[in-house]
């Protein structure tokens, strides 16, 4: 399922919440308790600016998220100048700033994106606080779990659940793009759907939980709530497609409720995912009348409402899952690092989980046992392990 300009698993071999929210610069977020906005993935400057207009009064993000137009210099300042003017804070996608990668896709595609180095190392001098980060890559964890065993898996030599957390974690520290982002203090952005807890520890600053999908949304929530708060990071949501074709995206009612839970749940972004890009119909991609007018409702409602519903269902109990299981979660039947089927311990995990979310819901931090993040004393009223009995869960 990769939806949000999936980098390639190539690329991905090669190379209450502790996070608190920063006040934005520009005027239109002053008023706002969280960032919310909408994601561009058209492919022109005229067609960014269209959707800008629309959502401008109602939004304080702007997350330029085209493949296209990162590979236009131009295009990419020019819609940037254009969201701080109308008031939004930017967050900018780019899928590969190393260095030597633009410098080869130059020499053998004759592709000019070397200028990204340069935007970079110039970005926070220019934009200033309007940039949030850099979207760098995407759907790590997700990837890897559907996509790792299509790669030339023969390195792995007695692959086990300690190696290939090592294996993935140690991809964005040594990308040369990454270590760019880092000296010119860029904050880094992603989504996933899958392995979020190691999408950190891997590096980034902040991580979207993809919902909308048939997945469960509850889950998805006590995965990234759990990973950023014991990591000491920033998390949100961004919704995405519903369906494979169109429509794509879910109804405006559904959508609105995805929001409000997420809001309520605490988190920091909240971002609609609107692709694929602008059928002859439709000026501004997969966004209906109702979908804008569901996201103008959420704005006045909550986001600028200073109403304390943000963060109001705060985790209570959290499930601490076995130390690098990399289970993708999805189903029982679903593959752990994307190599292994459900073990002995999976079953248990499934049972345990399934009760504590009908039981909690979004009151449900999922965590790992981890030494490098121990669960503080007092911050959860219960705290659960994976292989409790059920006898013990309420």
């Amino acid at each position: 399922m990769n939806k949000l300009f999936a980098l390639p698993v190539v690329c991905v071999l090669l190379v209450a919440s502790f996070a608190f929210f920063v006040p934005p610069a520009n005027e239109n977020s002053l008023k706002a308790d969280c960032y919310f906005g909408i994601s561009f993935c058209g492919n022109t400057a005229a067609e960014a600016k269209l959707l800008i207009d629309r959502v401008k009064d109602y939004t304080n993000l702007f997350v330029l998220q085209s493949g296209p137009v990162s590979e236009n210099e131009t295009a990419t300042n020019e819609i940037c100048q254009y969201a701080i003017d109308a008031g939004l804070d930017i967050v900018v996608y780019f899928g590969d700033l190393n260095p030597r990668v633009l410098q080869r896709k130059l020499e053998v595609d004759g592709k000019d994106v070397v200028w990204r180095t340069s935007w970079i190392n110039t970005a926070t001098e220019k934009y200033g606080d309007s940039l949030l980060g850099v979207y760098y890559y995407d759907e790590s964890g997700g990837i890897w779990l559907d996509k790792i065993q299509e790669s030339n898996t023969s390195r792995f030599i007695d692959p086990d659940y300690d190696s290939l957390a090592e294996l993935f974690t140690a991809f964005l520290p040594r990308d040369l793009g990454y270590q760019g982002l880092r000296n010119n203090s860029i904050n880094v952005f992603a989504s996933d759907y899958a392995l979020y807890w190691f999408d950190y520890k891997m590096g980034y600053d902040t991580i979207f939980a993809q919902i909308g999908w048939n997945h469960t949304t509850e889950q998805d929530i006590g995965l990234i709530r759990g990973a950023a708060t014991l990591q000491n990071e920033s998390w949100g949501t961004i919704i995405t497609w519903k369906y494979n074709e169109a429509p794509y995206l879910d109804t405006a009612e559904n959508i609105y409720n995805q929001m409000k839970l997420s809001y309520e749940s605490g988190a920091d972004y909240i971002v609609v995912f609107n692709y694929p890009t602008y059928p002859e119909d439709n000026l501004y991609g997969v966004m209906t009348d109702a979908h804008f007018d569901a996201m103008k409702q959420f704005w006045n409602n909550y986001v600028t409402n200073n109403n304390g519903a943000k963060g109001d269902t705060q985790a209570e109990a959290v499930l601490v899952l076995p130390q690098n299981y990399g289970w993708g979660m999805r189903s029982l039947n679903d593959t752990i690092w994307g190599l292994f089927g459900p073990d002995e311990k999976s079953e248990q995990i499934w049972t345990i989980s399934r009760q504590l979310l009908e039981h909690y819901g979004t009151a449900l931090d999922i965590v790992y046992d981890d030494p490098e993040y121990p669960i503080p004393e007092g911050l959860y009223e219960k705290v659960y392990y994976w292989n409790q009995t059920s006898t013990s869960i309420p």
